[in-house]
């Protein structure tokens, strides 16, 4: 017989009894995320496993920021794959503040009043372009100095977090050698500031470059594990690597995306089982919810 579903009892202890208890509740998401905390643990526990964590860009405007951030800093993960507003907001919230804001607000006011909207967290214009293309204006002198004409996104990444305040992602990804990886890097400010620079200096990103080390990791684990926050190209980067060793051996996605439109976002994790990207024996989960809520659920559980 399967186990018994068991009621939920808050009593106020840890976060960790309160994740087991969502787990032998048997109910739909609340088991999943108890699920996740497992995999987490083995997954985290294994000495012989790669261990992806990908995000988009969008939670790095949230506190959730924090959560990856000590994550990075607990060395919990070998490599990171995101997207290029993730070193937007990443560098942007090291010099600036962003702030409280809604999803009722009045889009054209703000504009006129110099605030860009992200979903509720109002982003004050000067706080982002503007600070952006100074920072990367007299970064990229320095990090393409001594005629160095190219770096990966990578190098790149590594060389901008010894530029960062150590409340920063990649500040902590740099000082632990951890390599972040942005696929997609000219579609963002910095990714801008790197095109614009391109026009009076002689470099390039070399993309290539961020391919071969990815490969070089894959293929040189026994197994391998991801964290996947969110979808598009930092999930498929992920699992498309992995699909050349035989697929992830453990596998956590929480996503808010719906698979009836077919969408990479919105696929289960046991889809990409098909495309040999997660192993049929994977221990494996999709969690569907929020990760502002869910992560600081889970990383709370796991470090108790």
């Amino acid at each position: 017989m399967p186990a018994r579903v068991k009621d939920i009892h808050l009593t106020g202890d840890s976060s960790r009894d309160l994740l087991r208890q969502l787990k032998e509740s048997g109910g739909f998401t609340a088991r999943k995320v108890g699920q996740s905390v497992d995999i987490m643990k083995e997954m985290l526990g294994d000495s012989d496993s790669l261990n992806f964590l990908s995000f988009p860009a969008d939670l790095i405007a949230t506190g959730t920021r924090g959560v990856i951030r000590d994550m990075v800093k607990e060395k919990w993960f070998d490599v990171l794959i995101t997207t290029c507003g993730t070193l937007d907001h990443d560098i942007a919230r090291s010099f600036g503040g962003y702030y409280e804001g809604s999803f009722d607000a009045d889009d054209a006011l703000l504009r006129k009043k110099g605030v860009h909207r992200l979903g509720n967290v109002f982003i004050p214009q000067a706080n982002y372009g503007a600070l952006i293309e100074r920072k990367m204006a007299a970064w990229l002198d320095s990090i393409l100095s001594k005629g160095r004409d190219e770096i990966s996104t990578a190098g790149l990444c590594a060389e901008i977090g010894k530029r960062l305040k150590d409340d920063s992602i990649l500040y902590w990804a740099s000082k632990n050698g951890i390599p972040v990886v942005v696929p997609g890097i000219t579609d963002g400010a910095v990714g801008y500031q790197i095109w614009q620079y391109s026009q009076n200096h002689r470099f390039h990103l070399n993309l290539l470059e961020d391919e071969q080390m990815l490969s070089d990791l894959v293929f040189g684990s026994k197994k391998s594990g991801a964290l996947i926050l969110g979808g598009g190209i930092s999930k498929h980067h992920v699992i498309w690597w992995n699909a050349f060793k035989g697929g992830l051996d453990y596998a956590v996605y929480i996503t808010t995306a719906q698979e009836f439109d077919g969408s990479l976002s919105g696929a289960r994790m046991k889809e990409a089982i098909s495309w040999g990207k997660v192993k049929p024996g994977a221990k494996q989960v999709t969690v569907d919810g929020d990760a502002t809520v869910l992560l600081p659920l889970l990383y709370s559980s796991l470090v108790q």
